[in-house]
């Protein structure tokens, strides 16, 4: 709302035009559950666009989950002994458990480092003591940061247990790609952008097809948030902008329709 300039009222008279997220048109159906006081309507029916409507406890119609079972296949896949909430964390959150598990299998305990080291990396000369487990500490302290090479790589020294070592470290800021994507003409219906930051994880359409109002485009992870982009108008796809995997700025053209 507050991307669009959106208030109350217009959202409700938007919204058979607008773009949510995978979690607001799942909540609307009703897969989450009933709220209270019932579904507002008819806004309930303008997002949704046709899409079956749940009534009473979704979990009524899930079939029952065989939690030993997956247990033990998420324990081959990701080859450590996991715990209950780790297997129920994978049952209700499977993909976010599945980019937990990567991060933490690449970077190893990162939860044993202080908050603010964690999200700032340590100052120069600044020294910390880790307990990686009961009786074993590790004593880490940075000592410089080394030029850049043409990997967009810094070599970074620091002391280990009162060893001197030093690791390769992809610089991140310098080796973005700075681009200048085009931008979404506003007022322009056939001009399709970013609603908001984020990644683009599947394009549904390629230049030339035919679509209609409200037919998928493209899917747009932001804000650890699925959203389904619409097609506003009937028309031909002119050109596509993007393809999966590009990160755009807000406003980025994605997708041109012409009538």
């Amino acid at each position: 709302m507050v991307q669009n300039n959106l208030t109350r009222e217009t959202l409700v008279d938007r919204a058979d035009e607008l773009s949510f997220p995978k979690s607001v048109v799942d909540f609307l159906q009703g897969n989450v559950g009933q709220p209270p006081y019932g579904f507002p309507e008819p806004l309930r029916t303008k997002v949704l666009r046709g899409r079956p409507k749940i009534d009473g406890r979704a979990g009524e119609r899930i079939p029952p989950a065989d939690l030993d079972k997956m247990k033990k296949d998420l324990e081959l896949k990701y080859e450590r002994p996991l715990r209950e909430v780790d297997v129920m964390s994978h049952a209700m959150f499977p993909d976010v458990f599945h980019e937990f598990e990567v991060f933490r299998q690449r970077y190893g305990p990162v939860d044993k480092l202080p908050t603010r080291v964690f999200f700032t990396g340590l100052d120069i000369a600044e020294q910390i003591d880790v307990e990686i487990e009961p009786g074993k500490t590790l004593a880490m302290q940075l000592l410089a940061e080394g030029k850049m090479n043409d990997r967009a790589e810094r070599e970074v020294f620091f002391d280990l247990n009162g060893q001197m070592r030093s690791i390769y470290v992809q610089d991140k800021k310098a080796s973005k790609n700075i681009q200048t994507r085009p931008k979404a003409l506003p007022g322009v219906r056939g001009s399709i952008g970013l609603p908001m930051p984020g990644q683009i994880l599947e394009i549904k359409v390629k230049e030339g097809d035919k679509v209609t109002p409200k037919q998928p485009l493209f899917v747009l992870s932001a804000m650890k948030m699925e959203m389904v982009i619409d097609s506003p108008m009937a028309g031909t796809i002119k050109k596509i902008h993007a393809t999966a995997g590009t990160k755009c700025a807000a406003g980025d053209l994605v997708i041109e329709i012409e009538p």
